[in-house]
Parts: C-alpha cells; sequence; structure tokens
C-alpha cells in the first residue's frame, strides 16, 4: 500500500512547474522569440515561418520519440528520472544559446529544437504523476497549484532578464543566467517528489511498445469516447495558444513597437494574471465543473483574439495581454485536469503521452499556421486565425461529458 501523499511532494512538484515555466517564457515567448526574428534571423523574409518551423520541429520529435519514453518510464518506474533529465537537457541547451548572434539561424535552431523537445519531454512526465498526487476532489486544486508555480517561476525569470539586460546589456547573458534559474528550482523535486510506480519488470524495444501503447490507447477510444472528444477540442484550442505563445511578443515588438523592456514588463504583468488565473481555476473546477471553467476560458481567448487585432497602441495591448493570461492560467490548469479525470488511473503516463501528442500537434500546426500568415498577409492580420481555432476548440468542447464532480 503506498503512502499517503504529503503537501511537501506537492510543493516539489510544483516547483518543476516553475523551472519549467522559465525556459518557455523567456526562450519561446518572451525574448528569444523576438530576438531569432529580429537579430538572428534579421533581413529574412521568411524569418517567421523559421521561427514557427524550428519550433514545429521540436514538438515533431516529441510525437515521434514521447510515445515510448512514457512507455519506458513506466514500465521501469523511472517516470522520476525521466523528469529530471529532460529538465537538465532543456537547461543545458537553454545556456549554449548565449552562442547565438546574427546569422546563426542553424546553430540556434538546433538549440532551440533541443531544449523545447526536452521541455514538452518533461512536462508529459509532470503532468503523469498529477493522477499520483490528487484525488478526482482535488484534482483541479492540485493542478492549479502546478500552473500557477509555473506562472510565479516565469515571472522571476523575467525579472532575472531584466536586471541582466539593465547591467549588462546583453541579451544572450539572459539564456545561461535562466539556465541557472530552472536547474536550481529543480532541487526540491529532487528532494521531496517520490517515486511511487513499481518497475513491472518488461524488456523490450521501446518505440515499438511506445507505439503499440498510443495504437492501444486509440483503440480503446470506444471505451473512452468523451476523452476523445476532448482531445479534439483541446487540438483546436491548444493550437491557438500555441500561436499566441510563440508570435505575442513578436506581435508586441514588429506591429506595436514594444522594446524588450517593455515586453519583459507586458509579460511579468501577465505572469501574475496568469497565475491568479491559474489559482482560481482550481478551485471554480471543483465547484462548478471543468466544462464550465473551459468554456469561460475559451470566451476570453476569444476575446484576446479580436481585442489584439483591434489594438492601436501599447495601452489597449497591455490590458489585452492580461486577460490573456487570466485565460491561459485557467485553460492550461482546467486542461491537464480533466484528462486526468477522463484516463484510466493505472495508465496515467500512457494516457497523457496520448494527450501529448495532441498538445504536440497543436503545437506544430498553431504557430506554423500564424507564422506562415505572418509573412504573406501580415502579423495584424495573422492574430485572427488563433480566433478560428479558440472557436472550434469551444465548439467541440460544449458536446464533452466530464463526470460529475468534473464536468
Amino acid at each position: 500500500m503506498s503512502e499517503p501523499v504529503r503537501k511537501r511532494e506537492i510543493f516539489g512538484w510544483c516547483c518543476y512547474d516553475f523551472a519549467n515555466s522559465a525556459f518557455i517564457t523567456v526562450v519561446i515567448t518572451v525574448i528569444f522569440g523576438p530576438y531569432f526574428a529580429g537579430v538572428i534571423a534579421a533581413g529574412n523574409p521568411a524569418a517567421n515561418t523559421l521561427w514557427s518551423a524550428t519550433l514545429g520541429v521540436s514538438q515533431a520529435v516529441v510525437i515521434v520519440f514521447g510515445p515510448a519514453l512514457g512507455v519506458m518510464a513506466d514500465v521501469t518506474g523511472s517516470k522520476k528520472k525521466f523528469l529530471l533529465s529532460m529538465m537538465w537537457i532543456c537547461a543545458s541547451a537553454t545556456a549554449l544559446l548565449w552562442f547565438t548572434g546574427p546569422g546563426t539561424v542553424w546553430l540556434a535552431a538546433l538549440l532551440v529544437v533541443a531544449a523545447y523537445a526536452a521541455f514538452s519531454f518533461g512536462e508529459n512526465f509532470c503532468a503523469s504523476f498529477l493522477s499520483e498526487l490528487s484525488t478526482p476532489g482535488n484534482v483541479g486544486r492540485v493542478s492549479g497549484y502546478g500552473w500557477s508555480f509555473g506562472y510565479f517561476g516565469g515571472l522571476t525569470a523575467l525579472a532575472l532578464a531584466l536586471g541582466v539586460i539593465r547591467l549588462t546589456d546583453s541579451i544572450p547573458l539572459v539564456f545561461p543566467v535562466t539556465a541557472l534559474l530552472m536547474v536550481a528550482a529543480t532541487v526540491p523535486v529532487v528532494l521531496l517528489l517520490r517515486e511511487r510506480k513499481q518497475p513491472e519488470g518488461v524488456k523490450g524495444q521501446w518505440m515499438r511498445l511506445g507505439w503499440e501503447s498510443i495504437i492501444n490507447a486509440a483503440r480503446d477510444i470506444p471505451a473512452h469516447r468523451e476523452l476523445f472528444k476532448f482531445l479534439v477540442s483541446f487540438f483546436f484550442y491548444m493550437s491557438g495558444l500555441g500561436a499566441v505563445v510563440a508570435f505575442a511578443a513578436i506581435y508586441a515588438e514588429k506591429v506595436l513597437g514594444f522594446s524588450t523592456m517593455e515586453n519583459i514588463v507586458l509579460f511579468a504583468s501577465l505572469q501574475v494574471s496568469s497565475a491568479v488565473g491559474a489559482f482560481l481555476c482550481g478551485s471554480l473546477q471543483d465547484k462548478f465543473g471543468s466544462r464550465a471553467t473551459l468554456t469561460v476560458a475559451l470566451l476570453l481567448w476569444c476575446a484576446v483574439a479580436v481585442g489584439a487585432y483591434f489594438s492601436a497602441g501599447k495601452p489597449a495591448f497591455f490590458i489585452v495581454g492580461n486577460v490573456a493570461g487570466l485565460a491561459i492560467g485557467s485553460s492550461q490548469a482546467a486542461s491537464r485536469a480533466v484528462v486526468t479525470l477522463l484516463s484510466p488511473r493505472d495508465r496515467a503516463a500512457e494516457f497523457f503521452g496520448f494527450w501529448g501528442v495532441f498538445g504536440k500537434l497543436a503545437a506544430i500546426a498553431g504557430p506554423l499556421a500564424m507564422g506562415v500568415l505572418a509573412d504573406t498577409v501580415g502579423l495584424r492580420e495573422s492574430i485572427l486565425i488563433t480566433l478560428v481555432f479558440f472557436l472550434a476548440g469551444l465548439a467541440v468542447l460544449r458536446t464533452v461529458r466530464i463526470p460529475a464532480r468534473a464536468s
């Protein structure tokens, strides 16, 4: 019989979200994205497409190898080892971004592919712990705690970045500093998070076993029809969210004239609103249900897309950004909890691998669609593709039935 979950273990698990969010905030969203488009690939008419393609390749790697790693972690009882390994790979590649500069497109792309793929693998492993650390009655709150910690991780990373840029006037130096923060934040994970799953003694070809698990999960869809419908909805709205994450700072800089420092301030405030959204979402989800909570979040996302398109200046976009913070916090926390509720508890990593495939496909489709549109019709016009994604996700979500404690 496994020992009861202690609060300190949940705290340790939350610290992984803290570390992970430092990477996604600094590298993918706020600082490296505009640096790639404006400095590394400066003058290239396909700079936005190159950025989105780089992100897409990293997620394709996760789609191909994610199922194998998920099964390997499950049957060997090594989820924690895999979790920490992905963080250290991500941090190492992030630190090496220090060596990028004008014209280093291939080096930058390779490092981002490695870092973002490791981040995404780690995200899957982190999510698969949720079923062990929560019950159906508190899963929303526990998931919300993790996302809240994550946004404070992003805020801390942005504060450090702001200090580095002010003191040294060097953007590349931000990346090794961020990597050090990521490694430091994983110390509580090492010390507090427990590996509960026992090894199953299964040996074999992990790639084959991994994809067999995805195929088996797909074959089980008739028995998990609501989960499948939710994953379709998840794909659509995460495509929109992925486009926002990849291009929000680039949009602010290129369309509205934000400087790097102004972008950092904008996204620092967004981290706070995101943490509030994630924290409130947990309680609201446990009280009113996942579908109602996600519906509100997607309506907020639709408002964000329209607001960003019509924003004529920095103050308006600042307001839109903070509404997006509330939306991203609530939508991500609720999504992870819903998958936990609709998946068999004894096959958590397997079904979260299936969830990961949908999420990574969305992370390819959304940014790539916006990147190509940005290079062909313009950044302002391309933002409307996110509205299409959010509306499609909302339409499918309304057909999903979720168990009473989460619906």
